[in-house]
């Protein structure tokens, strides 16, 4: 067997000897051939610098001259900056009891500079959230004082956060708060100081002024006890803070704030502000608060729907589509329990916003301004204004376009995620700052990190929102820089302000609907 297959290697190397044999002369002619082209071209290179490609049917050809004019000559070398890049390190087990945080931080960032930035105007609300502890700082007595009401402490100490939980909140929204605190570091990796807060993630606040007021025979410990939440009021003194959905609310299908404010940039241009519904448009949970009220106005001016999220959940969200929803031309705000996340999104919709004067707040809408931003209604007369409003834009089309832009002009520029994130961070070294004890890692609290959050969910809507808000490299550009406190006459003149232009329209809607009773009694 052997020999026969020894002759049957030797068959095709005959036949390819033989097949040499006859290519060889023209084989030595275009190897010549192809040296002296080469060898030209050399010299060429040689004689013209400059000249460093050239073209072969049709395919570029790099040449590296072997002489230059100066041999002397040094070539700096460019530095090539890399962006760090954060991946997600999950390991191939998705058990969390597995799942670890990486050994390292990331390195403190050295954003740029250049062309320094002003925050936005209602970052100055910080100096204000953190008056009651100028003076005496957080001790660890002041500090623990809110452990009761609070849903987690959170400990930020060398980089690393650190969750000891005390009870569960509704739905994700201490997951994608701390989600976005995780997401912070990783923006401004280093600028963020060691410090421990506690946080409430229900509706109403928690820190009421009226508590700590001296009274008569009443004990009050001073100063109040810090807690962060995502909404305050004029009487509370609850740290406001961005809510959960930032980053998504994965129960009813809102994707993180980047995303559903491109998707509702999109939605806009479907009907021009001109062509679309001349009514006030309401839609969501009609069971709390106000709401209540607003349901019992019957008028054709006024479009009202009832959100039922178990219902649509089983249809798969369909016809809850922020995006879609901007095809009328007022948009009425209308606070649930407390202050509702569904603000931005409507005021982002370029519709006039007709909104409900609000007892609560969150962190970016006490600058905004009526007549600018939004149309003011009373919460007691919530039908009436709401019918004279409509009246009043469809007679006066191009001012109530103009107040819709701005409302939503003042969304896009000055809610962008980086602000959030410059916001957060501001806050937060703020708050640092007050603090008059060891920071400390409780037992029983976890180390917390993308890793340990997101890589345990494999798949569904609640990954996806962490996946879409990760932030995947440092800043390159450094955090806006805080504006000047408001000086006490200048706060008092902007509320005075405020107030001058909602008892004008109170005026106006007054003086409508007695012309309109005049004219039935005709």
């Amino acid at each position: 067997m052997s020999s026969h297959v020894v002759d049957h290697q030797r068959q095709p190397t005959n036949s390819i000897s033989s097949l040499s044999d006859k290519l060889t002369k023209p084989w030595i002619t275009t190897s010549v051939f192809i040296f002296v082209f080469f060898f030209i071209i050399i010299l060429l290179g040689a004689s013209l610098s400059w000249m460093d490609m050239f073209s072969i049917g049709g395919s570029r050809i790099k040449v590296t001259p072997i002489f230059t004019r100066n041999t002397n000559a040094t070539i700096p070398k460019k530095k090539i900056s890399t962006p760090v890049n954060f991946t997600l390190q999950c390991s191939l087990d998705q058990n969390i009891a597995t799942q670890m945080c990486p050994a390292s931080n990331p390195e403190k960032s050295q954003p740029s500079k250049d062309d320094p930035e002003t925050c936005p105007d209602y970052f100055r609300w910080i100096y204000k959230d953190l008056e009651a502890w100028r003076e005496t700082g957080i001790t660890r007595e002041t500090l623990e004082r809110a452990s009761d009401k609070a849903h987690f402490r959170l400990i930020i100490k060398g980089g690393r956060v650190y969750v000891q939980q005390y009870k569960k909140s509704f739905q994700t929204r201490d997951v994608f708060t701390i989600w976005g605190i995780v997401q912070l570091l990783r923006m401004y990796p280093g600028q963020v100081p060691d410090l421990e807060l506690l946080f409430m993630c229900d509706d109403l606040p928690e820190i009421w002024r009226r508590d700590y007021r001296p009274r008569p025979g009443v004990n009050v410990t001073w100063p109040p006890p810090p807690l962060f939440h995502y909404c305050g009021h004029s009487g509370a003194f609850d740290i406001v803070f961005p809510d959960w959905s930032f980053w998504g609310w994965p129960e009813i299908n809102i994707r993180e704030w980047n995303k559903m404010l491109e998707a509702i940039s999109e939605g806009i241009k479907k009907v021009k502000w001109e062509e679309r519904e001349p009514y006030a448009y309401w839609k969501g949970n009609a069971r709390v608060g106000k709401r209540r009220d607003l349901m019992n106005c019957h008028d054709p001016m006024v479009h009202l729907y009832r959100q039922d999220w178990w219902k649509e959940g089983r249809i798969g969200y369909r016809t809850s589509n922020l995006e879609d929803q901007c095809t009328h031309r007022y948009k009425i705000y209308v606070e649930g329990r407390a202050w509702s996340v569904s603000e931005k999104y409507i005021l982002a919709c370029d519709s006039m916003t007709l909104l409900v004067k609000p007892f609560y707040f969150d962190f970016f809408t006490r600058s905004l301004v009526p007549m600018k931003h939004y149309w003011p209604i009373r919460p007691r007369e919530k039908c009436s204004d709401i019918v004279f409003a409509v009246h009043w834009g469809n007679n006066n089309t191009k001012k109530a376009k103009a107040i819709g832009r701005n409302g939503s002009g003042y969304i896009r520029k000055n809610l962008k995620m980086k602000y959030v994130y410059d916001y957060m961070l501001h806050l937060l070294q703020s708050y640092g700052k007050l603090m008059k004890m060891n920071v400390e890692v409780p037992q029983g609290a976890k180390e917390v990190c993308p890793e340990t959050m997101a890589c345990p969910i494999n798949g569904g809507r609640m990954r996806q929102s962490m996946d879409d808000s990760l932030v995947m490299s440092p800043s390159v550009k450094a955090a806006c820089e805080m504006p000047p406190p408001f000086e006490e006459d200048e706060l008092k003149r902007f509320l005075e302000k405020k107030e001058s232009i909602e008892k004008e329209v109170e005026k106006w809607t007054n003086d409508y609907w007695e012309e309109q009773k005049k004219i039935l009694k005709h």
